[in-house]
């Protein structure tokens, strides 16, 4: 898979390397107060239990050190706007390296994961080149997409356990944004204007293109239910039912483009 030659907006490498541990951090203080009862009941993720699902974040994390031990790749195949669309290819084989997890000692799992992370980041450029599943990215890209992985699934553990993990503001900004530019990638365009304050706006969908004044078709919402649209685990009607969505105007119906990423 080519890179994408599409705009991709900065991000501050600096924060959001940080947003990965501390919202990983978020997630951990979390998980090592949890029962084993709480630890063996269910997600929304189909059979993953809590604990798989705390096991996976390690995953997720941890895929940032065991990449930048490898060779580096000769030349980047995937970059950062390709990567919502290529998840859905990855299912099985997440769900199979996940089960896969040792939890015994989860408590141990983070901070091994943890320390990995902060050591194998440390002077280590952005552009160079980390192998991951779908091909080789660099590593300021392949750390946005961890904000995305540790925000989504801090959702899904406070949707399972009751709980109210924290999220850091730099990675849930950085999570926002991808998501929504991954929308202006897949309907390109300037008819309609999708707000999530305070971090995106975004036009895209075909038709014409505003130029001054109020967009004649806008849709806007929180950053947390936009997240939740976005990677499939709300459905528009609802949200807009429960006025969590507002959408005006005749093209203001993203309902056939969501979700962006399974």
């Amino acid at each position: 898979m080519p890179p994408a030659k599409k705009r991709t907006r900065s991000y501050d490498t600096a924060r959001i390397r940080a947003a990965v541990l501390a919202q990983f951090g978020n997630v951990r203080e979390a998980v090592e107060g949890l029962t084993a009862e709480q630890l063996d009941g269910p997600t929304r993720l189909g059979e993953w239990t809590v604990r798989e699902l705390a096991a996976h974040l390690t995953l997720a994390v941890g895929a940032v050190a065991r990449g930048l031990g490898e060779p580096e790749p000769a030349r980047q195949e995937v970059a950062l706007l390709d990567w919502p669309s290529a998840t859905a290819t990855a299912a099985e084989r997440i769900d199979e390296d996940t089960r896969a997890i040792d939890t015994a000692d989860l408590a141990g799992l983070y901070e091994r994961t943890a320390a990995r992370y902060k050591e194998s980041i440390a002077g280590v450029p952005d552009d160079r080149l980390v192998p991951m599943r779908f091909g080789a990215m660099r590593l300021a890209d392949f750390l946005v997409t961890r904000t995305v992985e540790l925000v989504v699934h801090t959702d899904d553990l406070n949707q399972a356990t009751g709980l109210a993990v924290p999220y850091d503001r730099q990675a849930l900004a950085a999570c926002t944004r991808l998501l929504a530019d991954a929308l202006a990638v897949k309907a390109p365009g300037g008819a309609v204007e999708v707000r999530v304050p305070p971090f995106a706006v975004v036009q895209c969908v075909e038709g014409p293109r505003h130029t001054r004044g109020t967009p004649p078709n806008v849709v806007e919402t929180d950053p947390l239910t936009w997240i939740r649209l976005a990677t499939g685990r709300a459905r528009w009607a609802e949200e807009l039912d429960e006025a969590r969505v507002s959408a005006s105007g005749e093209r203001a119906d993203l309902a056939a483009l969501l979700p962006l990423m399974g």
